[in-house]
């Protein structure tokens, strides 16, 4: 059985690293592409391959969408020498970054950059390389909880992440054809480099979150890592235009305590 290949945008670390990792453990081969981390790209890559598996990094700036061509041009040279293909599978739209300004705050310049990186190069780079994910392939859009929630400072990220939602829609529509699934994987909050890291590092967010989250507790990198990869080498390919949501719960504990007091009272 040929193996299939995984294409991962910002697969240096966090999210995207731990999808690798879970992919690969999967017999998937890997590519992943990295913004200007290539030592923590290379790193993951090594451990990979020390592992048995087989991966490869590649430089990619998704916001420099004329870079594109040249990219698909290296991807297929990549593709031959280390996997013997000319196609890939899996095309995981990871890559990207938060902003937390407020609302008033917001530049226009800093709209066009959420602009470019989570909606213009996700919609240019699966369209220029539509033609090498094989039929029957799967193709995954990071999301955000961020637009089921709101957080006060993440406006113009998650109104980019919801254009994210609706393009997935359409392009589950465009691939039906090809059998080509599409979805949308929506991380609730996660300890990661995010924000700055304020998940992670802020003690006191972390432990407000983790109370208003079903599960107990915020996320972790493998949580998504595991799921990316659960639904991608599973045989999903019926479910196609849908948003899954992988958070533990996050906002439901809250409304859950409301409920019960509300029950409590009648």
């Amino acid at each position: 059985m040929t193996q299939k290949i995984a294409l991962i945008t910002g697969g240096s670390r966090g999210l995207g690293a731990s999808a690798a990792q879970h992919l690969a453990q999967s017999n998937t081969g890997i590519i992943i592409t990295y913004h200007n981390q290539k030592t923590a790209a290379e790193k993951v890559v090594k451990s990979i391959n020390d592992n048995g598996g087989h991966a490869a990094a590649l430089q990619l700036d998704t916001t420099v969408t004329t870079s594109f061509t040249s990219f698909k041009n290296s991807l297929t040279e990549t593709l031959q020498n280390v996997f013997s293909r000319d196609g890939f599978d899996y095309l995981i739209n990871n890559a990207g970054y938060g902003l937390f300004k407020p609302f008033a705050d917001t530049t226009e310049a800093e709209l066009d950059q959420m602009y470019q990186v989570h909606f213009k190069g996700p919609f240019l780079l699966t369209q220029c390389l539509s033609n090498m994910i094989a039929s029957g392939g799967r193709i995954l859009n990071v999301s955000s909880g961020l637009t089921r929630m709101t957080f006060a400072g993440y406006d113009a990220y998650a109104a980019m992440k919801g254009a994210v939602e609706v393009m997935t829609r359409y392009q589950a529509a465009s691939f039906a054809q090809r059998s080509i699934a599409v979805n949308t994987l929506a991380p609730g909050a996660i300890e990661t480099d995010f924000g700055g890291g304020v998940v992670r590092d802020n003690s006191e967010l972390n432990q407000q979150i983790a109370a208003n989250t079903a599960m107990g507790r915020v996320g972790l990198p493998d949580d998504i890592g595991q799921a990316i990869a659960g639904l991608l080498v599973a045989t999903s390919g019926w479910m196609t235009g849908q948003r899954i949501e992988v958070s533990g719960g996050q906002g439901l504990q809250k409304i859950f305590s409301c409920l019960k007091n509300l029950a409590s009272k009648r």
